[in-house]
């Protein structure tokens, strides 16, 4: 008989293609992970791992039952939260993800208040890129994403919440008026600085650069925000920065911020959940409050300086 508990450890082992490391995954010895993946194969009567001495790889049969088991224990989850969450809104566990370059942003914005309005609201949070929060949502890891839209994936409901828009950060020099706008083709290609592959923040970017004839990037590339800020204020470069990062990454009177031309980049942040999850009246409250987060904010770049 194949139990949810065969299915969550073999789960951690596809993804993480080594016993030990599975066995820390599920809190449990690995001994006791091995014996469950050995039963699991007898009851399925199919060998679904190939044990090398310092790796595993699945099988072409176990790489079907990871597919399988994954929707099956996303379902399960999806269950267990249908009985949880049917009383109230934003009560009980929310595993939130949520985009580095939108975390320490907007959650400075969102957590008082859902501390204040949702107290029983026991929130995880879970930073990291896109692709692996997707991944994660999917596989019922978590329960909703904040993120760049879109998604990208089948399975995923979204919710746009509002348009980040794109400013381009320079050096400050002593002739430059920051009432001005830019165009993008006036922005040079190999002084364009973004952060580093597989972020979002640079994809969007290079698709709002990209149809515009403008190749040969900078090979620069990062892993947050702060570092390419501080590689502009020394005149190292340029780069696309949103909006809502303008009051903590644009403090150094060094940078100056220029609108581009209309229509104006800008990026849709919204959140992602999984389309068979219960849990919608959460996500729809959560979007709200997030909403009207940001109205009462109002996000604006720095107050500009003429010259």
């Amino acid at each position: 008989m194949i139990t949810l508990k065969q299915l969550r450890y073999f789960d951690a082992l596809a993804r993480h293609h080594h016993f030990g490391k599975a066995a820390r995954a599920c809190a449990v010895t690995q001994p006791a992970l091995s014996m469950q993946i050995h039963e699991l194969e007898a009851s399925l009567e199919i060998t679904l791992v190939e044990r090398r001495p310092s790796e595993v790889r699945l099988t072409r049969e176990g790489r079907e039952v990871a597919r399988r088991g994954a929707v099956i224990l996303s379902e399960a989850h999806d269950l267990m939260d249908c009985g949880r969450h049917t009383a109230s809104v934003l009560n009980g566990s929310l595993r939130l993800g949520i985009i580095p370059s939108l975390a320490p942003y907007l959650l400075p914005r969102v957590l008082p208040i859902l501390e204040r309005e949702y107290p029983d609201l026991d929130l995880r949070l879970r930073e990291t890129l896109t692709e692996t929060l997707v991944d994660e949502l999917v596989r019922g890891d978590l329960d909703v994403v904040l993120m760049a839209l879109p998604a990208g994936h089948a399975d995923v409901e979204c919710e746009p919440l509002f348009n980040d828009r794109f400013l381009l950060a320079t050096k400050s020099t002593p002739d430059l008026d920051e009432r001005c706008r830019v165009a993008p083709e006036d922005v040079a290609a190999d002084k364009l600085m973004l952060l580093e592959e597989g972020h979002c923040l640079r994809d969007q970017a290079l698709t709002y650069c990209s149809p515009l004839g403008m190749g040969h990037f900078s090979n620069f590339g990062a892993t947050s925000l702060t570092t390419v800020m501080q590689m502009v204020a020394a005149g190292y470069g340029v780069t696309l920065l949103p909006e809502i990062c303008t009051d903590v990454e644009v403090r150094d009177e060094r940078i100056a911020l220029l609108r581009f031309t209309e229509p104006q980049p800008a990026r849709t942040i919204g959140l992602a959940w999984r389309k068979t999850s219960p849990r919608k009246h959460d996500f729809e409250a959560l979007a709200h409050l997030i909403v009207e987060a940001e109205k009462h904010h109002g996000t604006r770049p720095r107050r500009q300086r003429s010259r």
